[in-house]
């Protein structure tokens, strides 16, 4: 789940370094200090923050809840890194001995995660959730079958800059920053004040971390554009340099304020007020990618109603007009959705906003265990939501869709599914939140559904052949979990049945390793495990979400588990983190090659391998 706000302040002077209560057993590599210097700052900025330094020291309780501490959620695998600008790869080891990386890898490998730019200081009582971090992006370059460079780099947001600016975090975060009355009021206040100085524009520039996954959309005349996204803001758009660096262009709203916009060219009033740019303040980190028409399909969640809009962003990279979904009866955090040839799958699920809560002293974001969840079906083309129905769905509290699909000429809905079977855990520690892999059956013209479960495993992340996206397919990638899809693009041509699912192993701390799972097995009455090969990492490591290249992509008639699963692992008794590459169709998902990095990395959450031919289209 993407970050929103980072809410912890920071001392006068700080150093961003290993702390050795915070980072155990992370190496350290030296560098300037950021240091807040008061007497450079407008009075108003250092007045504001002292007045924070007073609600952390004095009105935040003692002790912060697990989550929010960060002796324990700025710790382990989740230790925060440091910039690092491309620097060499150190060494490749590939599996019988030298040779070259897969000819199919050479492109780009970047995945996105939470990361502070201040660490906090030891003895300090300053909250901090996993979900607060800036966005930082890890990147490995490859070419000619040799691993150049990588290199890590923030994602520049509105926040990161006024933050880095003031020498310290200020934006509030719904996850660690309302603690009772008197913090959550005195922070809506403080921040308040930063608005009306002018230390910080929220309306016009965006509050949101960029921390959640990667996403490479259309952008017109055969080119396409990069972007790191959270659901919280719109997109901020990146590109990768020559030199194998990332720089961040900004923040992007797909030419919805342009008046050139095809929106604006219809005079319909309706239409004109359903594209309103003003009301378009963010977006879906999973956007939907439909490869045979070039359109991109999202949505955003909205604090008031309507509490659902749903959209489409033509090949051009144009913003088209809203479809507002009127019978979405409250602010519902809505994190992924499934799209297939025809429909829209959304799930309302019992994680609520209620930013009223904040008077009481309570986070805006929970969970409502009285409400009754619900799976809406739309018409991905549908003008308004008159037409759109929900069905029931007890216990249903879905997380990611890893791939959805249509059967029996569209009357039969087929979706993949990660569902969190205690959902009131999810922010407290995902590993107890007990993340399963679900296959969601759909009967459009009955409206009604079917579930079945697909492993008895703790598993999430889940990826597949991206050519099969949207298609039945037959084989999921998933990671298994100790603690805790990436974009693929959607794809309406000619019809493949898909078989498996790759996923992460969710252990007490992190990913455990990575599953295969056989979705023909669910054919098989009372089959309860579709598991058919798995990869377990030593102890000490902990993995990322895989993504699956095709070993020949331009080959019609491959395997569908012909490939390559990539991520990267790291090592918390070395420090150190590589990028492995596994056998997709091996039985024990073998470990082919690996690439040790020059610095260690965090946990992150979603990636995306961009082929070189891609990459020279952004």
């Amino acid at each position: 789940m993407e970050a929103l706000f980072s809410s912890f302040r920071h001392p006068q002077f700080l150093q961003v370094r290993s702390l050795n209560n915070i980072r155990a057993n992370v190496k350290r590599r030296h560098q300037p200090m950021i240091r807040a210097n008061i007497f450079k700052k407008p009075l108003d900025s250092t007045i504001l923050n002292k007045l924070d330094d007073f609600i952390c020291t004095f009105l935040d309780p003692s002790p912060l809840r697990r989550s929010i501490d960060p002796e324990h959620s700025m710790s382990g695998y989740f230790a925060p890194a440091e910039e690092l600008p491309p620097t060499a790869c150190i060494e490749v080891a590939v599996k019988g001995g030298g040779g070259p990386l897969p000819s199919c890898l050479d492109g780009a490998y970047i995945r996105n995660g939470p990361n502070p730019q201040f660490v906090v200081a030891e003895g300090r009582r300053q909250p901090y959730h996993l979900f607060d971090g800036d966005g930082m992006l890890h990147m490995i370059r490859i070419s000619g079958g040799k691993a150049t460079t990588f290199c890590s780099r923030f994602v520049k947001t509105h926040k990161h800059t006024v933050e880095r600016e003031n020498g310290s975090p200020f934006v509030p975060s719904p996850f660690s920053s309302f603690n009772g009355i008197a913090t959550s009021l005195s922070r809506c206040m403080l921040t308040a004040a930063r608005v009306l100085t002018g230390q910080f524009d929220p309306l016009n520039k965006g509050l949101g971390t960029a921390n959640t996954s990667v996403a490479l959309l259309p952008g017109g005349g055969g080119g396409a554009n990069l972007f790191a996204l959270s659901e919280c803001d719109l997109p901020y758009e990146i590109k990768v340099t020559e030199e194998g660096d990332i720089v961040t262009l900004g923040r992007h709203d797909f030419h919805s304020s342009s008046s050139s916009s095809s929106n604006n060219n219809n005079n319909n009033n309706n239409n004109n007020k359903n594209n309103n740019p003003l009301l378009f303040l963010n977006m879906t980190a999973h956007p939907k990618v439909d490869e045979k028409t070039g359109e991109t399909f999202a949505y955003r969640c909205n604090t008031t109603r309507p509490f659902l809009t749903m959209f489409r962003i033509d090949p051009d990279g144009r913003k088209q007009k809203d479809v507002h979904v009127h019978s979405l009866k409250e602010n519902t955090i809505i994190h992924d959705f499934s799209v297939t040839e025809n429909f829209c799958v959304f799930v309302d699920t019992q994680i609520v906003v209620n930013p009223l809560s904040v008077l009481r002293g309570r986070p805006p974001v929970g969970v409502d265990r009285a409400k009754v969840p619900r799976l809406g079906v739309i018409w991905k083309y549908a003008e308004d939501d008159s037409r759109m129905w929900w069905t029931e769905a007890p216990g249903l509290n879905m997380f990611h869709s890893v791939n959805a699909w249509e059967e029996d000429g569209g009357a039969t809905i087929v979706m993949v599914v990660t569902n969190a079977l205690q959902v009131e855990e999810l922010f407290e520690s995902i590993g107890l939140a007990q993340l399963r892999l679900e296959k969601i059956t759909i009967d459009v013209k009955a409206q009604t559904l079917q579930r079945q479960p697909l492993s008895t495993k703790l598993l999430e992340f889940g990826v597949i052949n991206p050519a099969y996206a949207a298609k039945k397919n037959r084989c999921v990638y998933i990671y298994i979990y100790s603690y805790f899809s990436p974009f693929t693009t959607g794809q309406w041509g000619k019809f493949k049945s898909v078989k498996y699912v790759y996923a992460a192993m969710i252990g007490p701390k992190g990913i455990d390793g990575i599953v295969k799972l056989d979705l023909s097995l669910t054919h098989k009455d009372g089959h309860v495990d579709c598991v058919v090969a798995s990869h377990l990492y030593r102890p000490g490591c902990c993995g990322g979400e895989p993504f699956f290249v095709p070993k020949e992509p331009n080959n019609p008639s491959a395997d569908e588990d012909d490939g390559y699963l990539v991520t990267f692992v790291t090592d918390e008794n070395n420090g150190e983190s590589k990028f492995v590459v596994m056998d997709a169709k091996s039985v024990t998902l073998d470990i082919i090659a690996a690439v040790k990095l020059p610095c260690r990395i965090p946990s992150g959450f979603h990636g995306l391998f961009i082929t070189e031919g891609d990459l020279n289209k952004v």
